[in-house]
C-alpha cells in the first residue's frame, strides 16, 4: 500500500489523503460497535467504546488474513462529532497502540443513533491483502 498525502492539502492527523492499494484479495468489513462476545455493548465513554470496536475491526481482519497495514478505508459513525473531536487524542493513542502508524483513508460521520442504542460509535473498514 502506498500512502498519499499531497503538500497542496491540509496535513493529515490519524488518516492518510489517499491509498493506492495493490493485491488480490480484497476485505470487506462490517460495521463493529463495542460489543464484547456475549453481544453487549461495553464501555461507557466514546474512548472506550472506540476501542472495543477497533478491536472487533481488527479481529474479523485478523481471521480474514489480514493485519492493521492492509486496511486501505475505514469510516467511523459516531453518535457525538463534539465528544469525537474533544477525545481525538486518547482516539489517536488507541489506535496507535492496536494499528500503529499505517493510517488508511478514514472518514468520520455523525449519525442520529446506530443499532444498538448504547453505541456510541461504529467502525467499518475496507483491506487489501496481498
Amino acid at each position: 500500500m502506498r500512502r498519499t498525502n499531497p503538500p497542496g492539502l491540509s496535513p493529515p492527523t490519524g488518516f492518510s489523503h489517499a491509498v493506492t492499494a495493490t493485491g488480490s484479495r480484497i476485505v470487506f468489513l462490517a460495521g463493529q460497535t463495542a460489543l464484547d462476545a456475549g453481544g453487549r455493548v461495553v464501555g461507557r465513554t466514546l474512548t472506550a467504546q472506540f476501542e472495543q470496536a477497533l478491536t472487533n475491526l481488527l479481529t474479523a481482519l485478523a481471521a480474514s488474513g489480514g493485519t492493521p497495514a492492509d486496511l486501505a478505508r475505514v469510516t467511523v459513525y459516531t453518535t457525538d462529532v463534539a465528544a469525537y473531536r474533544a477525545e481525538a487524542r486518547e482516539l489517536g493513542a488507541v489506535w496507535r497502540r492496536h494499528a500503529r502508524r499505517d493510517y488508511p483513508a478514514m472518514a468520520l460521520i455523525g449519525v442520529t443513533r446506530l443499532w444498538d442504542e448504547e453505541a456510541l460509535v461504529e467502525l467499518d473498514g475496507t483491506a487489501v491483502l496481498a
